[in-house]
């Protein structure tokens, strides 16, 4: 009988070094992942600032497009990439408009104000305010742009010659080597 409560008092309670280092190894596991999605989401977050330029000037010469053959600045018949049209078939770097004022033809050229050929955006410096001596200008270097003018089919077969896609796309470069782009597409014709 001694010998019974000998056994029952030598019995420990508590966790043994195997379940510590379990606890140890899971609790390392949850940890890392959630740093992952940490650095997953501060390098999203650092992409906004650029998808948010590249959907605006892709808007921008989309709508460039649209407002030059609205105002008769060109014909329905140059809305279309060169050598029948225009603008500049295949991607093309952004720079600015030159003397005809839309994006993506022949005669782009620098930016007035921007450093380089290329066009650049100008950002709030340290201060938050935008128009101040501290602002950072931006170029866009590794931003390009595509404009694709395609005819549209007619209902009988071959194109339809009062309509025509039009599709820009601006791309650019993302530091793991990546390329993300934006897209704007609609429809043409030559009635306002």
């Amino acid at each position: 009988m001694d010998r019974a409560i000998a056994k029952k008092r030598t019995r420990q309670e508590g966790f043994t070094l195997l379940e510590v280092m379990i606890a140890i190894v899971v609790l390392t596991i949850g940890l890392v992942a959630i740093l992952a999605s940490f650095a997953m989401a501060v390098g999203t977050t650092g992409l906004v600032q650029q998808d948010e330029i590249a959907r605006q000037k892709a808007t921008e010469a989309f709508e460039s497009i649209f407002t030059a053959r609205a105002t008769n600045q060109i014909t329905y018949a140059q809305i279309q990439n060169t050598p029948n049209g225009i603008f500049t078939a295949g991607p093309q770097p952004l720079m600015g408009a030159g003397p005809d004022g839309l994006d993506g033809t022949a005669d782009d050229g620098p930016q007035p104000g921007c450093p380089g050929v290329y066009q650049c955006v100008i950002l709030p410096g340290p201060d938050g305010v935008l128009g101040t001596a501290d602002d950072v200008t931006m170029s866009l270097s590794y931003f390009t742009r595509t404009i694709t003018i395609n005819p549209v089919p007619a209902v009988g077969g071959g194109p339809n010659p009062n309509l025509r896609q039009v599709i820009v796309t601006v791309s650019y470069a993302t530091p793991p080597g990546g390329q993300r782009s934006y897209t704007v597409q609609g429809l043409i014709s030559p009635y306002r």
